[in-house]
């Protein structure tokens, strides 16, 4: 069985080191010419974390990840507003809970797979043609070349969904929010361990200290009505009018981005389809389900996903539609649950009004009692999905 996998970020590198255990011959897709360095850092448990231990991960991500301390809210003078220790998450999740770079996961698992398949950087899919037992793929760059099966791994703005499901206006649901991220050197202040963030109506900023003395700062605001923005400079232009009045620490950390040359920039958005495979094509990760940055497991459920499709590919190497549908069918309602609860939380987590940041930020205060704080946010935080175990 030969796979083309188009994406290298999570899910991609993910489902190429199962499918290479079950025996599956890989080659590997990236459009950038070498792995994404830019992004922002997630907070790392639940059946992705279980599964990065079965990849033998978990020393190298405790090595390189963040035992984050403190979630704290500021207002325009740096005093603290509102905010929670960390600790709650540790304990309902057992332990199993770090913070990392999404792009040093990416990295992680992508030294997992290299010398093990074929990898190929600044080349994407520009066709795709399914005749019976296998597809035809036609690349940008590399000519056309025949494959068993095609996934697209490739992120919210998929290339394989486009090419085989539609345009994707069709599947994507706007949260009405935009997202940008961009690190730096030498920043001062550092808060080590503490994630701090300074919100006004209808957008937010994070300060996050990294390893080496970089600092991470995440964006994130209103953009409900604001055209596609496309080139660094444009980019850069929209989130300057969106946060050039406000005070805290906004006017450095501005001042700071005009040197940036690795903006990473977005819509905060989800993917809803009624099926995630086609024939001889399928897709994992964002591509066919992105739950949106506001979910908080967007790479742990890529990394599940991925395990799952390897392993009903497995059971059925021969029956490819059978092990898509079962995939499918495992994953489905565990992912709407997460797509619901993302969407209720975007409101709560960036809130549009003046009362509605003063109230988020009363809420905050109450999650210093552990037991309201279980209540409120236990139940989106335990994965409601009994991982399948598939034998080598």
């Amino acid at each position: 069985m030969n796979v083309l996998i188009s994406g290298a970020g999570i899910a991609g590198p993910t489902l190429a080191f199962w499918l290479g255990k079950y025996g599956f011959a890989s080659t590997l897709v990236e459009s950038a010419p070498t792995l994404r360095t830019s992004g922002y850092v997630i907070d790392f448990w639940g059946l992705g974390y279980d599964i990065a231990e079965k990849m033998g991960l978990l020393p190298d991500i405790a090595r390189i990840g963040y035992h984050m301390q403190e979630l704290r809210i500021v207002d325009d003078g740096g005093r603290r507003l509102s905010g929670f220790g960390v600790q709650l998450f540790r304990e309902l999740t057992g332990g199993r809970y770090v913070t990392l770079g999404r792009s040093d996961l990416s990295k992680l698992i992508y030294d997992r797979i290299s010398g093990s398949c074929e990898i190929i950087f600044g080349d994407s899919i520009a066709g795709l043609r399914e005749t019976g037992a296998e597809v035809h793929v036609q690349f940008e760059h590399g000519g056309e070349r025949r494959f068993d099966l095609v996934i697209g791994a490739d992120g919210l703005h998929s290339r394989v969904r486009n090419l085989v499901f539609g345009p994707q206006d069709r599947y994507e649901k706007d949260l009405g929010y935009r997202v940008a991220a961009f690190e730096t050197g030498g920043y001062r202040p550092r808060d080590e361990l503490v994630y701090t963030i300074h919100c006004a109506p209808g957008r937010q900023v994070g300060r996050f200290a990294l390893h080496n003395d970089r600092t991470l700062f995440l964006f994130i605001f209103d953009g409900g009505g604001e055209p596609g923005a496309h080139g660094a400079e444009v980019q850069k232009a929209l989130l300057r009018k969106a946060f050039e009045g406000d005070g805290w620490e906004l006017p450095r950390i501005l001042d700071a981005l005009d040197t940036c040359n690795d903006l990473y920039f977005d819509r905060v958005s989800q993917i809803r389809m009624d099926a995630w495979s086609h024939g001889r094509v399928a897709l994992v990760g964002d591509a066919g389900f992105c739950v949106s940055l506001l979910a908080g497991q967007g790479s742990a459920l890529a990394m599940t996903a991925a395990y799952v499709l390897a392993g009903e590919l497995a059971i059925s190497p021969n029956r490819p539609q059978g092990a898509f549908r079962r995939y499918e069918e495992r994953l489905r309602p565990f992912i709407h649950a997460k797509q619901r609860a993302a969407e209720r939380f975007a409101e709560a987590f960036v809130p549009r009004a003046g009362l509605g940041v003063f109230f988020r930020n009363q809420v905050i205060k109450t999650f210093r009692v552990p037991t309201i704080a279980k209540i409120a946010i236990g139940r989106d935080i335990r994965d409601q999905l009994e991982l399948p175990r598939y034998h080598l």
